[in-house]
């Protein structure tokens, strides 16, 4: 009965050191992670927390280290291939440097990301990485900073907020994308978002919360405007938040007078409901309508015809994100910065060439 007892009861440190004939605290400093101990010792610690199978007190790891060993991460919506890369690649980043993750999913509500917020930082994280659903409300996150608690944002910026940010060169990448429509000889452009919008178009691009999808669609219009094509703001279309909206939104732009022959998808998602609502209209791409998508997501690689995609490297910002906080937990001396990962256009058969 008492070997019963035994086995039942939680291995300790001081199990742990008695198996490895070391005092409590060599024991302590091995299997906490400080301190300074030989590579003989350590070995021995280690060997005898395994023969015991010895878990971690996370809790008093805490109570002594004052930290809880775990990330905190609120992405927009983890259904979306963008999010899920960049999960990866911060998990890659925590789990390299010792650290567990959280992750919670706003859907790209306000309240659903201050909720997670909150609870995330009840949990007691050590940092949080957060893609703000709207960059014009972050009363929380001044919270999270005023609590001491180290924050990066993701994919979003912020000026208004000193913090680091881990972006991708938004502006640009869709100035490219745009550029090489142009210089097929496309001339009636759409660009297509999920973001919410009462009637679905665009009159101030000022106005649109999320800092990613406003500086790409003011790199869209730049071009339309050096292009000197008319009123650029035309033919952009938000709400493509499923596939029964994009259904509808891609109805109403090709059944313009003029319509569009090329599309640009903010992101992967819209791009996928963009080409199967063309697939359900009957349209062929490129013979029909031309498109380009953001995020070299799996399915923009095995269509028919594999859609020109441009390249975001998620993985990279993720894993940037995730180095960035741990930096900054680690009390490295930074300056706050927005780190821009730069993006590439990957020509594939989605685009037609139209003779001027």
């Amino acid at each position: 009965m008492e070997d019963s007892a035994h086995s039942k009861r939680a291995v300790t440190v001081a199990d742990v050191a008695k198996a490895a004939k070391v005092s409590k605290a060599t024991a302590a400093r091995v299997l906490g992670g400080y301190g300074v101990v030989s590579a003989k010792i350590t070995d021995q610690v280690m060997a005898a927390a395994a023969a015991l199978e010895y878990r971690p007190n996370e809790l008093a790891r805490s109570m002594s280290t004052g930290r809880s060993g775990i990330i905190g991460v609120v992405v927009g919506d983890i259904e979306n291939a963008f999010f899920s890369l960049a999960v990866r690649g911060i998990s890659d980043a925590a789990r390299l440097a010792g650290f567990n993750v959280i992750i919670a999913n706003s859907g790209e509500e306000l309240d659903a990301e201050k909720s997670a917020v909150d609870l995330l930082i009840g949990k007691r994280v050590d940092g949080l990485i957060v893609t703000p659903a709207r960059c014009d409300s972050i009363e929380h996150l001044r919270h999270v900073r005023r609590a001491g608690v180290p924050l990066v944002l993701f994919d979003r910026a912020i000026p208004e907020l000193d913090v680091d940010a881990v972006t991708g060169d938004d502006r640009d990448a869709a100035i490219t994308a745009t550029r090489y429509l142009i210089a097929q000889g496309h001339r009636r452009l759409a660009y297509v978002s999920a973001m919410d919008a009462e009637d679905g178009g665009l009159t101030d691009i000022g106005r649109i919360s999320n800092s990613a999808v406003r500086e790409r669609v003011e790199g869209f219009v730049s071009v339309l405007t050096e292009a000197g094509l008319p009123n650029p703001l035309h033919y952009i279309r938000l709400g493509a938040t499923n596939h029964q909206q994009t259904d509808s939104v891609i109805k109403r732009l090709l059944s313009e007078g003029s319509p569009p022959t090329a599309l640009l998808a903010s992101d992967s998602l819209v791009g996928l409901r963009i080409f199967k609502s063309l697939q359900s209209l009957g349209l062929s791409i490129p013979k029909d309508v031309s498109m380009i998508s953001f995020l070299d997501a799996d399915w923009t690689s095995v269509t028919v015809p594999p859609i020109t995609i441009v390249d975001q490297r998620v993985y990279e910002m993720g894993k940037l994100a995730g180095e960035r906080l741990i930096a900054r937990i680690e009390r490295a001396p930074l300056a706050v910065e927005r780190l821009r990962v730069s993006t590439s256009l990957v020509v594939r058969g989605s685009v037609a060439t139209i003779d001027r």
